[in-house]
């Protein structure tokens, strides 16, 4: 790193605050209702007196591993460290209960690895035109990505494809609670203060994932011990794995770090994108939700790569992608660099730097991960009489500190308790997930839309991007109905063969 300016010592200290910055993005990120921001806003008073360089690699660090660190609880425990790792809990949980949680935390760990690295490699060799392409797009297009998200949910959804649509419904309306970002108008608030800001996306995540588990829990045996032998433990791939997942990964990647580079997207729908893409172009679409090996490496892959796609609108346009890459934003800002078109320019070590400790960080968090992972997977050998109010324990604190609010508590609670019956009704509470997400993208860029084009919506169908998008919208929901049909088809075919039989 000699055109960094770096000598033994510095580059010595820089790992080292590398390392830092990954453990603790772990740790936070494995822990329900922390995460990365959380994570992230918690060291950014330790960066003030660092160098520029160093402060930005902690808290990207930090950063990365936490949303590798998600997926941890996500399979262990069956509750999503972050809102990101809950396509993770799929495939993650299901794999991790059938004796394998070390092969689940393995899948989880190189996928986040490819993920990582892939968008470290896109943030190195293509910012300045995929920032600019990311430029031409609006809120017609944000709009009708999301409205994408959600035609693909017949791709995550249960069998039932119209408890499925019901599910959507559910979600897109606990989305419109609270205050009317345009009015400023309160919408099914009840007089419930707490409800103004809307529902606490980690209370929703909590309540429908963690709450439902736990009662699930309770209403089988509690005595029960899984037995995992030495090899179920074991956090590693043998290489006909690693080749089976390869698609799912790359499929992960590309998709993490498109969805990254578009503000306001995240990784958390990113990893549903990648779920849905990869289960469409599965040979084994019948395995996914049951344990498949793929259902955990494309959103895994996703989840780190968009953290490079973030990156890109936030070094060359000022722009962050995520709510994330704001608050490192403000870390540029106190050390008084302005991110942009002149960054580059202005300040080269800097920005090289970036290039190369975002890799640092990729690789720093594969060896923590191999070091500290394999302890996490012995999580399962626990009684459920001892997890169930551990769970509950660390839910509850999680949501509490997530706001600081018992309301939220209330609410994860609340949904818990619905959720519980939802999934013994076999309704789909993945696509309520990511209808919720997808939600307030959706709502908002449309209204964007419809003022930019004073009430006009052909304005979805005049600008390329959108007519693009739409097209495919369309061959999404086409393919989701002939497939329903052919399934139904080859199921009357069946009965039919079994009568006559």
């Amino acid at each position: 790193m000699e055109f960094l300016h770096l000598d033994i010592i510095d580059i010595a200290l820089l790992i080292f605050v590398i390392l830092c910055g990954t453990f603790v993005g772990m740790f936070a990120g494995s822990l329900p209702g922390i995460g990365a921001m959380v994570a992230i806003v918690i060291l950014l008073p330790l960066t003030y007196n660092m160098e520029p360089l160093f402060a930005i690699l902690l808290l990207l660090a930090t950063y990365q591993a936490a949303e590798y660190g998600g997926s941890i609880s996500s399979i262990t425990l069956g509750i999503p460290g972050t809102p990101a790792a809950t396509a993770t809990l799929m495939d993650g949980t299901p794999l991790a209960r059938s004796n394998s949680p070390g092969k689940a935390l393995a899948y989880s760990l190189t996928a986040s690895t490819m993920g990582g690295v892939f968008g470290a490699v896109i943030l190195t060799t293509l910012a300045a035109p995929m920032a600019s392409f990311a430029l031409q797009l609006s809120a017609p297009e944000f709009a009708l990505i999301g409205l994408l998200g959600l035609a693909g949910v017949g791709a995550l959804s249960s069998q039932d494809i119209t408890k499925s649509l019901i599910s959507v419904v559910l979600g897109l309306m606990a989305a419109t609670i609270g205050m009317d970002d345009f009015t400023g108008a309160l919408r099914f608030t009840e007089g419930f203060n707490g409800l103004i800001d809307g529902l606490n996306i980690i209370a929703v995540i909590t309540g429908v994932f963690a709450i439902s588990e736990i009662l699930t829990m309770i209403n089988k045996n509690l005595n029960k011990k899984r037995n995992v032998d030495r090899e179920g433990k074991k956090v590693r791939l043998s290489l006909p794995e690693m080749t089976k997942t390869a698609k799912p990964m790359g499929i992960g990647s590309i998709t993490g770090t498109i969805m990254g580079i578009i503000p306001g997207i995240g990784p958390g729908a990113s990893s549903w994108f990648a779920y849905a893409i990869a289960k469409k172009s599965s040979k084994h679409k019948e395995q996914f939700g049951k344990g498949s090996p793929e259902g955990i490496a494309a959103p895994e892959a996703a989840n780190n790569a968009s953290v490079g796609g973030a990156l890109l609108p936030l070094l060359t346009l000022g722009i962050p992608g995520s709510a994330a890459t704001a608050v490192i934003l403000g870390a540029f800002v106190i050390h008084g660099i302005q991110p942009g078109p002149e960054v580059i320019t202005n300040e080269p070590a800097l920005t090289y730097g970036i290039f190369v400790g975002f890799f640092l960080t990729t690789v720093a968090m594969f060896i923590t991960g191999k070091i500290l992972t394999p302890w996490f997977a012995r999580v399962l050998t626990i009684p459920a009489s001892i997890l169930v109010p551990v769970i509950l324990m660390l839910s509850i604190i999680g949501v509490y500190t997530a706001q600081s609010s018992y309301f939220d508590v209330w609410v994860a609670l609340i949904l818990g308790l619905c959720a519980f019956f939802l999934i013994k009704l076999r309704f789909s509470i993945p696509s309520f997930v990511l209808a919720f997400i997808l939600g307030p993208i959706i709502e908002s860029n449309v209204r964007r839309s419809l003022i930019m084009s004073d009430g006009s919506y052909l304005i979805f169908v005049t600008r390329p991007y959108s007519l693009v998008i739409l097209l495919m919208i369309t061959a999404l929901i086409l393919i989701t109905i002939i497939t329903k049909l052919n399934r139904n088809k080859q199921e009357t075919t069946s009965n039919s063969s079994g009568i006559s039989s």
